[in-house]
């Protein structure tokens, strides 16, 4: 989804070992920013893959028994209220509008069939981030259904998009950037402790003119390049940290942005 928060992958996914060691102090918060963070991975993708395709070419379809690409947009909008409304409890109003056939729904313009599938990621943004313990299996069950579903449907309008010649969103190289050198004053206010979640913290740490940042329980550890004095990014993948400030200047959190989207953390050390 590409509204609100996010990670990457290096950062949360730990090592077989640093996973095994450490499952015993996971708690039920870090486990749902799992999910919320695969959410957002292929719910960013479909809305720049849908964006990425002319809107002429929201009628194709590789065959005639297949669905269109502006099919599939109108059932993502459906299919994530109904499983997100499942995870909530709370309900999307529903207009006069939402009960026409998903054949006529299909065809309206891309603008709109863009702008309702992103309102119906932020609608399941807001039911992610009130997930408290993940001990329901019910809930659990719509999570798992929510995720192959984005992902599903993702694989799709991927083969939809090599058929008529695009890049997919995930095939696209990085942005290119480039690293700047900062003296070690400048990285020291960043050092210390940022919290995401309940159970799920982030670490600074500076060595020399470098600094790295790790997750705990049990993230790997990457490098943060400078693009200038207050955002940085990795080289391993398309992910940025932007340190935020107070009116002192004191630094006060970060946001991490992947995906399209940003996660807050607060500093508490």
């Amino acid at each position: 989804m590409h509204r609100c928060l996010t990670l990457f992958v290096p950062l949360l996914m730990p090592t077989v070992v640093a996973a095994q060691s450490a499952r015993s102090h996971e708690t039920p918060t870090a486990v749902s920013v799992q999910f919320a963070k695969f959410a957002d991975m292929f719910g960013s993708r479909l809305v720049a893959a849908f964006d990425s395709i002319p809107a002429e070419r929201y009628d194709y379809r590789p065959t005639r028994s297949q669905q269109t690409v502006g099919y599939i947009a109108q059932h993502l909008e459906n299919a994530n209220y109904s499983l997100c409304e499942q995870l909530s409890g709370a309900k999307h109003p529903k207009t006069s509008t939402d009960s026409l056939a998903d054949s006529l729904k299909a065809r309206w313009p891309k603008d709109t069939l863009i702008a309702r599938l992103d309102a119906s990621l932020r609608f399941c943004d807001a039911a992610l981030d009130q997930l408290g313990q993940l001990d329901s299996p019910a809930v659990l069950g719509t999570l798992l259904a929510l995720e192959t579903d984005l992902a599903e449907h993702y694989s799709q309008i991927s083969v939809y998009m090599r058929l008529l010649g695009l890049v997919p969103p995930s095939a696209l190289p990085p942005k290119r950037r480039i690293a700047i050198a900062l003296p070690p004053a400048t990285l020291a206010p960043y050092a210390g402790e940022y919290e995401v979640a309940r159970g799920l913290d982030l670490i600074v740490a500076q060595h020399n003119d470098t600094l790295t940042i790790r997750s705990t329980p049990g993230g790997a550890t990457v490098r943060l390049w400078p693009e200038n004095a207050t955002s940085f990014f990795v080289k391993e993948l398309d992910a940025q940290v932007m340190f935020t400030h107070d009116h002192g200047d004191t630094v006060t959190g970060l946001i991490w942005r992947q995906y399209g989207r940003d996660r807050r953390a607060i500093k508490t050390r």
